[in-house]
């Protein structure tokens, strides 16, 4: 996912710090016209999902989804060629060209585009900047309890006092001078008009010195005090306004004294032609930004931005009079409305807005899937070995000690890289490699890293390798686990992309291994969380998966679980493996075969925990690469040794779905299961589940 796909060694590093709308429609561009030769391009974001500025009122008032007004920014990232880093900006070092990250190493650049929006200033109540706190605060207000009081006069505190009226609360809109801030008298008089036909209340108050204004009232306070850009701009060093901290700029867009920097939206200011913050100029401004950079990248002469002097502001109430919406236009000093028909013109304009990122088709190629779904079938894997006399074991090596001591356990496993993002890639590969010792009941004390990194110049090959390896850090120093050396290579093409093997080595306490054939009849089976990560990835491709489904499959994966050795032996665990390249059926297909005794297991299928949007893609037909090769464990059912009822396709395919960073599987003995299950979930895994019970076979 957004690896650049050409043979043009990679020379330098350009880093859109933010989704603002200036990047979102600046990736649409490259996704259209291909991205600036030999340049490795970086999106960092807090979010996945960039929110339309213009359709935030009507998703307040109830008139959008979150679906209908979101931005896929790892979407459309994908589709440009673009890496996507989720991660939340802390700072920068201009001297060093470094972007500072929270939790993770910062990042190097040679080029660097600022669009990182603003926050709302001053304290207490409830900011409307930054977004999603403001819409999970909202979603949770009742109608008709307590007023809802929104502070400011400008046009956000009018839309959105409008909005929460027409979302069924009582509100008051306190303004802290003697008439609105809509930017001209007619526009004032018809925003007042608007909000008394609307039924709010509006109240003059100086927040700061009237004592009737506390931000911890009875009633809710929702802050709309204009916006000022992150504060880490001006203590990184940039010129900053004093008054709402934007980056001053040349014409160009690029910042003052820092040749191959550039801001723009809500965080960056034109000194010689200043404009509010607005979507309309973050819009206005992209085809300029897009140019600049690349001349910028080649080293040419950069071309000046001129802004008209006014532009069209549509603003609307969300229905708040008697459902039917309606909408205010200003022209400068012009001002027409409120009515019905501007209400539709302005939907007319935000919807054909989003649909330009919506309708944005997929890569055409079709690409073999990443992470573990690029491993070898089983069926090649199995005769090879066969061929070999070296028949399959458990899923981690016993090279030394006795079990009464203690025995040392050692694994490999890797793939190509699964995300763009190469500190996070290097933590799920990690995660991946240690679950084999930790199904065997281990503990990690070392590993080894064999890193195969793209063409390109040494400090890009410099930054690749120092972002895997600390992601591979993040796994290993909380375990008290050394990273102990490793090698590295370079792809022959661009287009390969890095991938990571590593070998990990642990020990187990004296006493405990799991094997995997080590199950008894009449125990349950414990899935440590859901599965359907494959299928996830492979729709993520084809531009078919939601950004949510995407955000919540990677949190869990980057969740170690280390934990749950612990907690598994403490209630009597006899046997486990890690789910994944081959699927829940594969696996559990290896562990019957291993077993000492022929058994078999009855799956419930109503109780396994699939992934947010796995069932319903798999129903659409999507699947990994892998799927079609691991379909071959349906003998397991066929042959009775597994048994899952009748089964929907979409749960049949769900069992053969290749997982990166799967769950664990563990036997438990049926008295400690219900015991182990509500302990793994209060350990950390609240969607683990008893999915199935072992019988002996039939005679």
């Amino acid at each position: 996912m957004g690896l650049v796909g050409t043979d043009d060694p990679l020379q330098q590093h350009l880093i859109l710090a933010g989704g603002g709308h200036s990047h979102a429609l600046l990736l649409r561009r490259w996704a259209m016209e291909g991205l600036p030769r030999g340049v490795l391009i970086t999106l960092v974001s807090r979010t996945s999902t960039a929110l339309y500025s213009g359709m935030v009122p009507g998703l307040i008032a109830g008139l959008y989804s979150r679906r209908e007004t979101g931005i896929d920014l790892r979407r459309l990232c994908d589709r440009a060629g673009v890496r996507f880093v989720r991660a939340e900006i802390t700072g920068l070092n201009p001297a060093e060209r470094e972007l500072r990250l929270a939790g993770r190493p910062s990042l190097h650049w040679d080029r660097l585009s600022l669009d990182v929006g603003a926050v709302t200033p001053g304290s207490g109540g409830m900011a409307i900047k930054p977004l999603e706190p403001f819409l999970a605060w909202c979603g949770a207000l009742t109608p008709g309890e307590a007023p809802s009081r929104v502070l400011g006069g400008g046009a956000a505190g009018v839309e959105v006092a409008l909005a929460l009226k027409a979302r069924g609360l009582r509100v008051e809109l306190v303004r802290r001078g003697d008439s609105l801030a809509l930017g001209s008298p007619g526009a004032n008089r018809a925003g007042e008009r608007m909000l008394a036909a609307a039924g709010v209340a509006l109240r003059t108050a100086d927040p700061e010195a009237d004592p009737g204004v506390p931000a911890d009232g009875p009633a809710p306070l929702v802050r709309c005090t204009g916006s000022r850009a992150p504060h880490w701009l001006a203590a990184g060093g940039l010129p900053c306004d004093p008054s709402t901290g934007r980056v001053f700029t040349e014409a160009s867009l690029e910042v003052e004294g820092h040749p191959g920097v550039f801001a723009c939206g809500d965080c960056g200011l034109v000194r010689a032609a200043p404009r509010s913050p607005s979507g309309v100029w973050a819009v206005r401004v992209a085809p300029v930004l897009a140019a600049n950079l690349r001349r910028s990248l080649r080293g040419e002469p950069l071309r000046p931005w001129h802004p008209p002097r006014c532009a069209l502001q549509l603003l609307g109430d969300g229905g708040a009079v008697d459902g039917q919406p309606r909408a205010l236009a200003q022209w400068g000093p012009l001002c027409l409305g409120p009515s019905r028909w501007l209400w539709w013109c302005k939907a007319w304009i935000d919807r054909r807005f989003i649909s330009r990122f919506q309708a944005l088709a997929p890569m055409a190629e079709e690409s073999p899937c990443r992470g573990c779904a690029a491993k070898l079938g089983a069926a090649p894997l199995r005769g090879a070995l066969e061929r070999l006399g070296s028949p399959g074991g458990d899923d981690a090596a016993v090279i030394a000690g006795s079990l009464d001591e203690g025995l040392v356990l050692q694994s490999l496993d890797g793939f190509p890289a699964l995300v763009g993002d190469d500190w996070l890639n290097g933590r799920l590969t990690t995660l991946h490699a240690c679950s084999d010792l930790w199904a065997c009941g281990a503990r990690v004390e070392s590993a080894q890293a064999l890193v195969t990194l793209p063409r390109g110049a040494a400090a890009l090959q410099e930054e690749w390798l120092l972002q895997t390896l600390a992601g591979v850090r993040s796994v290993l120093d909380p375990l008290a686990a050394r990273l102990v050396g490793g090698h590295t290579l370079e792809q022959r093409t661009t287009a390969e992309g890095l991938s990571l093997a590593l070998s990990v080595t642990g020990r187990s306490e004296p006493g405990r291994f799991w094997a995997k054939g080590d199950l008894a009849a009449g125990d349950r089976l414990l899935l440590s969380r859901p599965i359907g990560s494959g299928v996830l990835f492979a729709a993520a491709m084809a531009g078919a998966a939601e950004p949510e489904w995407l955000d919540g499959v990677l949190e869990e994966m980057a969740q170690s679980q280390q934990p749950l050795v612990d907690l598994l032996a403490a209630h009597g665990c006899r046997a486990c493996t890690d789910v994944t390249g081959f699927g829940l059926l594969g696996h559990l297909g290896e562990m019957l075969q291993a077993a000492a005794e022929p058994l078999r297991v009855v799956l419930e299928p109503q109780a396994l925990p699939a992934f947010s949007g796995a069932l319903e893609l798999l129903e659409r037909g999507f699947a990994s690469s892998l799927a079609p090769a691991n379909r071959s464990a349906w003998v397991e059912l066929e042959s009775g040794r597994v048994q899952a009822g009748a089964l929907k396709p979409c749960l049949r395919e769900l069992l053969i779905d290749p997982q990166t960073c799967g769950p664990l599987l563990a036997s438990l003995p049926a008295a400690a299961a219900e015991a182990a299950l509500a302990a793994v979930r209060a350990g950390g895994f609240p969607r683990a589940e008893l999915i199935g019970t072992v019988l002996a076979a039939p005679a």
